[in-house]
C-alpha cells in the first residue's frame, strides 16, 4: 500500500501507510533531519488514533526519512521566531492570556509523548542516526526502541538555554546513580551503548538490517523480530565505565556542588571529570540549575504525565526568559557559538527564579485528558 498523503500535496512532512499488519510512520523532512513541527505532530496523532482500534494493524513502526537520523528535535528556528515576535503571553481584553505557537506545539507534542507511552500496541522506534530532544520524545517512550551503530542521541537543551522536555526529565531520572543527570546537564550526544545504559533504548541492531526488520514486522510479532535481529554483544558504554566518578560527582545537592566535585576529581587525575566541568560551565547557568531541579523533582513523580506537566510549566517560563532565545541565536541563527547568558554564573541564579519556573499555571496547565480518557476506555 502506498503512503497516505493529503490530496494535492507534493510531499507531506509525515508519511503513513499500512504494510501487512504494520502501521508505518515515516518522518519526512530529511533536509532538516526530520525536525518536528506542529503539523507533523498532528499527523502522528491522527495515525495513532486511527490504528489504535483498527484490528488489521497489530503494531506500529516509526522511522525517519534520509540517512541522517530519526529526528533532530523540535524545529527550534520556528520557536525562535515565535520567541522574538514579542506577543506571546499578552493579556487580552477578556482577561485571558494569548498563547504562543510554541505553547500550542508543546501541548500537542507532549500529548503525543504520553499517548506513545500508553499505546496498547507494540510501538517500534528506529533510533538510527541523530535522535535528539523531540526525537527522544517520539521514540524512547515506545515499547521496542532500537538503536544502531550510527545512533547519536541525547537531550542537548542546556546548550540553547532550555531544559529537557518531552518526558526527558522522567527518562533521565530513572537510572540509578548520576548518569542521567550527567547526560541532562552536559547535553552530550550518546552512542548506542550509552543510550542502552541509560534505559533510553532496548536493543542494538545493525543499521543495514533496518529495512529487513521493517519487512519482517509486516507479518511477524515485534518481540520475535527484535529477538532475531538484536545484537548479542553490545560495545562498552563510556557512561558505565565512568560510573564511579560520575556517581561521586553528581551525588551532590546543587549544580555548584557538582562542579566543585568535578573540579576536585579533575585535579586528582580524572580527565573526564575536568572536561565535564568545562562543558557544564559553557551552558546556560539558569538552564543548568532548572534542569538539575527538574531531574530531582521527576525522581519523585509517579507518572510520566506528571513530568510532562512540570516540563510544560518550565518551558513556558523559559520561553519568556532571556537565555532560551539567546541560546538558539548563538547556536542556530547567527552560529557564532558565543551566547551571552544572563545571569552569567551559577552563583547568580536566584533560587526564586528557579522556583517560579515550576509554579502552577492555573487555567493554562497542560491538558492530557485525552490520555486519561483512552486509559479509561481500555479498562472498560
Amino acid at each position: 500500500m502506498t503512503p497516505e498523503q493529503a490530496p494535492g500535496a507534493e510531499e507531506a512532512p509525515v508519511l503513513t501507510e499500512v504494510r501487512g499488519h504494520l502501521g508505518v510512520i515515516t518522518l519526512n523532512r530529511p533536509r532538516a533531519v526530520n525536525a518536528l513541527t506542529e503539523p507533523m505532530v498532528e499527523l502522528m496523532l491522527d495515525a495513532l488514533a486511527r490504528w489504535r482500534d483498527d484490528d488489521t494493524v497489530a503494531q506500529v513502526l516509526v522511522r525517519g526519512a534520509g540517512e541522517r537520523g530519526l529526528c533532530a528535535g523540535g524545529d527550534i528556528v520556528a520557536i525562535y521566531r515565535d520567541m522574538t515576535a514579542g506577543d506571546a503571553g499578552a493579556i487580552r481584553q477578556d482577561g485571558r492570556r494569548d498563547t504562543s505557537a510554541s505553547e500550542r506545539f508543546w501541548a500537542r507534542e507532549y500529548l503525543l509523548n504520553a499517548i506513545i507511552a500508553e499505546y496498547p500496541k507494540p510501538y517500534v522506534a528506529f533510533m538510527d542516526g541523530l535522535v535528539l530532544g523531540g526525537g527522544i520524545g517520539i521514540s524512547a517512550h515506545g515499547s521496542h526502541r532500537l538503536v544502531t551503530e550510527r545512533t547519536r542521541s541525547g537531550m542537548p537543551e542546556t546548550t540553547i538555554g532550555f531544559a529537557p522536555d518531552v518526558g526527558g526529565t522522567w527518562l533521565l531520572s530513572r537510572p540509578d546513580g548520576g548518569a542521567g543527570l550527567h547526560a541532562a546537564l552536559t547535553g552530550a550526544h550518546l552512542d548506542a551503548a550509552d543510550a542502552l545504559h541509560l534505559g533510553l533504548a532496548d536493543h542494538l541492531v545493525a543499521a543495514e538490517d533496518l529495512d529487513a526488520i521493517a519487512t519482517a514486522l509486516e507479518t511477524e510479532p515485534a518481540d520475535d523480530v527484535v529477538a532475531r535481529f538484536a545484537a548479542e554483544a553490545v560495545p562498552a558504554s563510556a557512561l558505565a565505565d565512568g560510573r564511579t566518578w560520575i556517581d561521586d560527582a553528581y551525588g551532590q545537592d546543587s549544580p555548584a556542588a557538582v562542579l566543585d566535585r568535578l573540579d576536585e576529581l579533575g585535579r586528582t587525575g580524572h580527565e573526564e571529570a575536568a572536561g565535564t566541568a568545562a562543558t557544564i560551565r559553557e551552558k546556560s547557568p539558569t538552564s543548568v540549575t532548572v534542569t538539575f531541579e527538574g531531574i530531582r523533582r521527576a525522581r519523585d513523580l509517579p507518572r510520566l504525565e506528571d513530568a510532562l506537566a512540570s516540563e510544560y510549566r518550565v518551558g513556558l517560563r523559559l520561553l519568556q526568559g532571556h537565555d532560551f532565545p539567546e541560546g538558539v541565536r548563538a547556536q542556530v541563527i547567527d552560529k557564532d557559538r558565543t551566547p551571552h547568558w544572563e545571569p552569567p554564573t551559577l552563583a547568580e541564579v536566584e533560587p526564586a527564579t528557579v522556583e517560579a519556573c515550576f509554579a502552577g499555571l492555573g487555567e493554562d496547565e497542560l491538558d492530557l485528558t485525552a490520555v486519561d480518557e483512552t486509559a479509561t476506555k481500555d479498562a472498560s
